[in-house]
Order: structure tokens, then C-alpha cells, then sequence
């Protein structure tokens, strides 16, 4: 189903489909109030009708807390005032409730996917929520060519084509297309470079293309073998093996060897294809199978993707917020948010019954404009498969909390040397990079406890900062990163213990990639803005510059200290300080890369990439184009008398 940039489904009636409304009443506080919570939720229940609806609850920022879909708005919104009835965490999120956002819907089952929607969305802290927002790569047979491509998609399918997913993981989606192009010999190329050729190239000498680009094949048999790949993906392997297995035996029989051998290696890629399969999932034809496992406060859960009896990935999702919450509940939330990223199968298969399930199948079937069902397989292949997930599931999330259990232990020594007050959320690591002075750019990276959070990373072009002075260059891009957080400290009157609340993007610990000089330069221009209370620490290579393994340590009042050369937690900083260097070095390459390819005629408003080729083409160089008297310009071709003159005036402001 299309979408909206707002997020709710594109409908023709959006207009009469969706009515949202936010609520007047707000109470200024942001301090925890369940008083003032019911106060406003009473106010906004005045205002509702018995209509199916999503409810959002408001803190005293505007930030969402809770996404809720309901039958009836007024009955269901109604239920937060009655605060004796409600958990420990229900009651919390009332008490941070300043003001409620509605939408009203048509059907409930609309309220549904909304709902879903609006989560992904938002993101709020008392939904569960689906943490992976990878795109599921999918494989693209395109119809718009005489000779369809064969391709990996990610995001919208706007290309016209069969769509064949989602699979787990793109190292999956590229081994099955390098199978696949052995089977079938489809084209992978680009139509531009296809158009191009003259010769077949490398694909067509390894027997991975059978290059329809130079007419190696007809239009008939390619489109014979699209076909055959067609047949395939939907299932019907055993079809396209056996017709090839006659098309082989009748090439052996005619003593056409050659041929023989290409469809012995394309057999082999079938056979290949299927012994891959690590899932028996033959009958089970097109689901998607979820089952749900939940140890020491964590909940996992496992999903197959079954497509046509063939299994195209699995992938184990880790909720949260998921505290309180019923694990069935979780189930259902988890598998709403998955389908809004991908189009759901005929057949959810789920290991346990869901709460509103025959809603939850109305919801998916409008989604997917067809018939989908949820299922909890009692018995046969589809049982065995489920019981597969299940320990999968087991599994996975006993993976899981053993390397948290690591993680947490490393967090707990980073905070001992480090003398931090307690477990940092966020890391901020800091590198830059230029050649003697030029194209200079900072790095910010960001870790935390989960790992490394790359949409958050950040590059600053350096501005202000003299050549080769890489104290001068560390302080503008800590000016420039904690200028914003130090006025919104002050706007809002935040104690430092409260930032966490406040600002989820204040550091817990900033690190830099430097040693005493970067430490004095970092600390100072902090100091200078008032900030005095961010963790701060330098890592320098050792004596020895790195050979040995060392690093040192740099505290803000001078001290050292250094770690094992054996030691997680070494491993760990040394890590941090790498993912900056790393990315700072490919900021500062990319930033080279645009200057080498600049052009002096860029600088000149008004002058595309069409007039400049002209110029170019016209005069050679960039440099003639300066020296150019006005009507050598007049007279290039595409250019007229008025840009002529803009030209020249660029070039000779003082007349």
C-alpha cells in the first residue's frame, strides 16, 4: 500500500478516512504529575465520540509517549483516568501526559495500521517496539526491457517487475542471484552499459550471462528463460529442474556436448539453490513464520521467510520496551511493524493465538489487497517448521543476553577507569583529518551500549581553524557540536542530572582521538561555554606509537593511565577511536575527490552543467574562459548575449 510522507495510508478520501485533532489543554509542568496527567486526559475525553480512532499521549515538550489504536476512542482513553486499575507502567506514563493527539478512522481494523504506522514513526517509550529498521532486500526481475534485468531492490517498488522476498539479509539476496544467473544466464548489467556493448564481457565467458546485449541470444529464448526464472522463484523447482534434465539428455543424445555441459552446470546451480536451504519448508508454500521466546527480562523473536517451499532467510528481532506487556501482545505489535516495511504473504504462521487476531488478518488482508491469514500450525510439515523457529528463537536470544552480558561487563570497567558517575548511554568520539592544513574535516562518531549508532554520525567541513593547526581545528568542531546543547540547557533550565531526560543526544562521554594537546584544547573551549560536567578523554598511541599494542589515556587534570595490551576494554576504546578514523578519513577523501573534480566555472551563478560543457568544449580550458573578451563569449555556442555579459562581469568585477 502507497504512502503519504506524512505516514498514514494514501486514500482518495484521506480527507473523510482520517480526522486528527490534537487537544487544547495542556498543563505547563514536565515534572511527573499523575494528577495533572488524568486532568488532561479528562479534557481530552470531553472532546471524543464512541468512534474507532489512534490516540496519541503528549508530554510537556510535544514529544509522543504512547501510540493507541481503540473501537471506541471515548470508552478506551476514558480507561487512563481510572488510575487505580492500571499497572506501575501505565501509571508512569500518565503522570508524564500533558495533551493527546487523535485521529479518527472509518474501521478499526484502519486504527490498526495506523497504529502501527505512527509507532514506527514516533517511536514512543511506552510501545514495544521493532528496533530493526533495515530495509529487507528483495530480488527484481525487470519488465521494462526486451531483455529483463535481474537485480537486488531495496526500498519503494516503483520499478515495473516481479518482485521476489523479502530476503533476510543482502549476502543472501546476492548468492541467490549469483545462483540464479548460473541457472538461468539473465542479464545483471545496467541498461546503459547494456546498450554499450559491442562484445560480450566477463559474465558471458563464465557462463553467468548468456549476452543478449551482442545477440549471443533471441528475444524468444531469453524471454524462454525468464520464464524458467519466473517458475522458479514461485516455487515450481521441480518443473524447471525436470525440463532441463530432457533439454540435457536430448543435447547428449544428439551429441551437441557442448550444450549438454551448460545445462549440466546450470542443474548444478539448481541443485545448489535447494541444498542451500537449511529449512525442510516443501508444501508450506508463501508464509512468513514467527515464533516468540522470553528469558531474564528479554523477549526474542525468530522469523522464517518461505516462499514458494523455499526458505529466502531467516532473522531474529529483539523488541523493546517490552517490560509489563503480555508476551502475545508482543507478538502482535512486532509483526504490525513488520509489515508496514514489507508486503505481508498469505500466511503468517505464529506459535501462539494472538490477541484480535481476526482483526489483526483484516488489517494485513487490507494491507496487502488479499486474503491473508494467521495461523498456529497444530500439526505436519508446518508444525515442524514452527517447532524449528521456536528453538531458533531459544537460541537467538540466548546469543543475545550472553553478549550482553559481555557488553555490560565492559561498560562496567569503562566507567571504573574512566572514574565516570555511572554507565555511559552515549559516546561521542571525535577525530579529524586534512593534508597539510587542507580539505580539513571533523568526524563525531556515536556507541552506545548496543553498539555503534551510525545515524547519528556527523561531519564538519572546517572553517575557521588555520592550516595545520589541528588544536585550532578540535576546537571549532567542539564549538560547533556544543554550542546548540549548551543554549538548550539554558533555555530549559536542565540540571545536569536530568540531561538524560531531557537531551538524548547529550554525551555521557566524549572521547578524542589525540593526546595532552587535544585534551587542553577540548577542555578549555568547553570550559569557555560553560560546560564543565561532560566525562572527557584522550587516547594517544603509546610511547612506542601503537607498535606494542598501548595506548595512553589523557584526563582533563593531566593524569595518564594506560590498560593491558590484553584487555577487553582496550579492545573496546581502541575500537571506538578506529570506526572515527575511519570515517573521518573517508570524509576528508570524498571532500578531495569533489575538489579534484571542481571546475573554476562552478563558482559562476547561473551556469549549469550544460553551459559549462559548452564553455569548455568551446574554449578547452577554464582559464581561456576567464581570459575571453566579451564577444569571444557571445560567440560560444549555447550561450547567450545576457550570460555572455554574466560571465565576463564574474571575471571582471572591476571593469
Amino acid at each position: 500500500m502507497a504512502r503519504t510522507p506524512a505516514g498514514t495510508p494514501h486514500d482518495p478520501r484521506g480527507a473523510e478516512r482520517f480526522n486528527e485533532e490534537r487537544a487544547t489543554y495542556t498543563v505547563a509542568s514536565a515534572q511527573p504529575d499523575l494528577e495533572a496527567g488524568v486532568t488532561a486526559i479528562r479534557e481530552t475525553v470531553k472532546t471524543l465520540k464512541p468512534r474507532p480512532g489512534v490516540y496519541r499521549m503528549l508530554d510537556a515538550r510535544g514529544e509522543v509517549l504512547y501510540v493507541g489504536k481503540a473501537r471506541s476512542l471515548k470508552a478506551r482513553v476514558a480507561n487512563y483516568t481510572q488510575v487505580k486499575q492500571l499497572t506501575n507502567r501505565l501509571q508512569r506514563m500518565v503522570s508524564q501526559c500533558r495533551s493527546m493527539e487523535i485521529v479518527v478512522t472509518n474501521s478499526e481494523a484502519e486504527a490498526l495500521l495506523l497504529e502501527a504506522q505512527l509507532v514506527k514513526r514516533f517511536r514512543p517509550p511506552f510501545n514495544v517496539l521493532l528496533r530493526d529498521d533495515k530495509s529487507f532486500p528483495f530480488i527484481l526481475l525487470r519488465a521494462e526491457h526486451d531483455f529483463p534485468r535481474i537485480m537486488k531492490h531495496r526500498g519503494a517498488r516503483r520499478a515495473k517487475g516481479n518482485y521476489y522476498g523479502p530476503f533476510a539479509s543482502a549476502g543472501s539476496v546476492n548468492t541467490t542471484i549469483n545462483a540464479l544467473q548460473k541457472l538461468f544466464l539473465l542479464r545483471s548489467c545496467t541498461d546503459s552499459f547494456f546498450s554499450r556493448r559491442d562484445r560480450p564481457c566477463l559474465l558471458y565467458q563464465i557462463k553467468r550471462c548468456s549476452a543478449p546485449c551482442v545477440d549471443r541470444i533471441s528475444k524468444e529464448d531469453y524471454s524462454a528463460l525468464v520464464g524458467q526464472a519466473k517458475d522458479f522463484l514461485a516455487g515450481k523447482s521441480s518443473k524447471v529442474q525436470q525440463d532441463l534434465e530432457t533439454e540435457m539428455a536430448k543435447a547428449a543424445e544428439d551429441l551437441d556436448f557442448e550444450t549438454a555441459a551448460i545445462l549440466r552446470d546450470r542443474l548444478r546451480a539448481a541443485t545448489f539453490i535447494q541444498g542451500s536451504q537449511a529449512i525442510n519448508a516443501q508444501g508450506v508454500g508463501d508464509a512468513d513464520v514467527f515464533a516468540l521466546a522470553s528469558k531474564g527480562g528479554q523477549v526474542g523473536i525468530q522469523s522464517f521467510f518461505i516462499r514458494g517451499g523455499q526458505n529466502w532467510g531467516h532473522r531474529a528481532f529483539f523488541p523493546t520496551h517490552t517490560k509489563d506487556v503480555e508476551e502475545a501482545e508482543i507478538l502482535s505489535d512486532v509483526i504490525l511493524q513488520f509489515y508496514e516495511e514489507v508486503p505481508p504473504p498469505p500466511t503468517v504462521l505464529v506459535d501462539r493465538i494472538l490477541p484480535e487476531a481476526e482483526l489483526m488478518e483484516q488489517a494485513l488482508s487490507e494491507l496487502a489487497g488479499r486474503k491473508v491469514v494467521l495461523s498456529v500450525p497444530q500439526r505436519g510439515d508446518r508444525r515442524k517448521l514452527m517447532e524449528q523457529a521456536q528453538r531458533n528463537a531459544v537460541e537467538a536470544l540466548e546469543r543475545r543476553l550472553a553478549e550482553s552480558g559481555t557488553k555490560a561487563k565492559i561498560q562496567r570497567e569503562l566507567a571504573e577507569f574512566l572514574e565516570l558517575d555511572g554507565l555511559p548511554q552515549r559516546i561521542e568520539v571525535y577525530d579529524n583529518s586534512h593534508i597539510q592544513g587542507s580539505k580539513a574535516v571533523g568526524a563525531m562518531v556515536v556507541a552506545g551500549p548496543e553498539g555503534f549508532i551510525k545515524n547519528q554520525y556527523r561531519k564538519f567541513n572546517i572553517r575557521e581553524a588555520q592550516t595545520n593547526d589541528d588544536f585550532g581545528m578540535m576546537r571549532e568542531v567542539m564549538r560547533r557540536r556544543f554550542r546548540k546543547l549548551a543554549e538548550g540547557e539554558r533555555d530549559e533550565d536542565v540540571t545536569a542530572s536530568d540531561r538524560g531526560t531531557h537531551h538524548d543526544n547529550w554525551p555521557d562521554l566524549v572521547l578524542i582521538d589525540g593526546g595532552k594537546g587535544q585534551m587542553s584544547s577540548v577542555r578549555d573551549t568547553l570550559e569557555e561555554m560553560g560546560i564543565e560536567d561532560v566525562p572527557l578523554i584522550a587516547i594517544a598511541k603509546g610511547p612506542h606509537h601503537g607498535r606494542d599494542g598501548r595506548e595512553v589515556f589523557h584526563f582533563p587534570d593531566g593524569r595518564e593511565k594506560t590498560l593491558p595490551t590484553n584487555s577487553p576494554l582496550l579492545f573496546y576504546l581502541q575500537n571506538l577511536r578506529d570506526e572515527v578514523h575511519r570515517y573521518v578519513i573517508g570524509a576528508h577523501r570524498a571532500k578531495r575527490s569533489r575538489a579534484i573534480s571542481a571546475s573554476p566555472l562552478d563558482e559562476i551563478p547561473g551556469i549549469g552543467p550544460a553551459r559549462k560543457r559548452a564553455l569548455l568544449l568551446h574554449f578547452g580550458t577554464a582559464s581561456k574562459v576567464r581570459a575571453a573578451a566579451l564577444e569571444d563569449l557571445q560567440r560560444a555556442p549555447g550561450v547567450s548575449d545576457a550570460v555572455a555579459r554574466k560571465i565576463y562581469d564574474f571575471y571582471h568585477a572591476g571593469g
